[in-house]
């Protein structure tokens, strides 16, 4: 009997750990791995380019029409290209993108346009012949995927994540961030009825990715 494929969808704040637990787990089960939240990042900074402002519905709505996405499959990440170019990870690491990026990501437009897109990254995992797909970001299980075979919710308090984001470098406010993701009308942050709550605020990485091993290991059988 042929291996079944997988859709695991992992939410989270930023600094929950979903970043590090998805990349592990891609490697784990030969997934394809998908951060949702580079995704919004290289929106924001095409859009940051091109000189649309946050609260410019308009502008923003005319600039999204011409965007050109595809997706280059490197190792076991799917990188979203924008006109056929990968948006450096300095460039959507920027201040002015993570002052930016929840704020465009608020908008419906923005999350209307990559509906399609995020969902279009099962194929091309099928296409590529991976194991299955593990998707991450802030509405993977509310919305993208509400089917997928696992879906998983990681939280932890947030002085610990603010902790995490330091060590990181990285200067958005969690708190801020929060209130934005949270607070939004379209396709909110929170934790989806079925999902899998894990607080890894006192847990290693290490643990959290065993923990999920465990319960992915009931379907499939990890690779490494």
């Amino acid at each position: 009997m042929p291996s079944p494929f997988l859709i695991v969808a992992i939410d989270g704040g930023a600094a929950s750990g979903k970043s590090s637990t998805s990349r592990a787990l891609s490697e784990r089960f030969d997934f394809l791995h998908a951060d949702t939240g580079s995704y919004y990042r290289a929106v924001t900074a095409e859009l940051l380019r091109r000189g649309v402002a946050t609260g410019s519905v308009d502008a923003v709505r005319a600039a999204l029409g011409t965007l050109a996405l595809s997706t280059r499959v490197e190792g076991r990440s799917a990188r979203m290209e924008i006109g056929g170019r990968i948006v450096p990870e300095a460039e959507i690491r920027s201040p002015a993108v993570n002052a930016a990026v929840s704020h465009f990501a608020a908008i419906p437009e923005v999350r209307a346009a990559l509906l399609a897109y995020q969902r279009g990254q099962a194929e091309v995992a099928r296409e590529r012949g991976f194991r299955g797909l593990v998707m991450e970001g802030r509405d993977i299980g509310s919305v993208i995927f509400p089917d997928a075979d696992f879906r998983f919710f990681l939280h932890a308090d947030p002085e610990e994540r603010a902790r995490r984001r330091a060590r990181e470098g990285q200067t958005d406010s969690i708190a801020e961030r929060d209130r934005l993701d949270t607070s939004r009308k379209t396709a909110p942050l929170t934790c989806p009825p079925g999902a899998i709550d894990i607080d890894s605020t006192f847990m290693t990485l290490d643990e959290v990715v065993n923990r999920i091993t465990g319960m992915l290991a009931t379907r499939l059988s990890p690779v490494a």
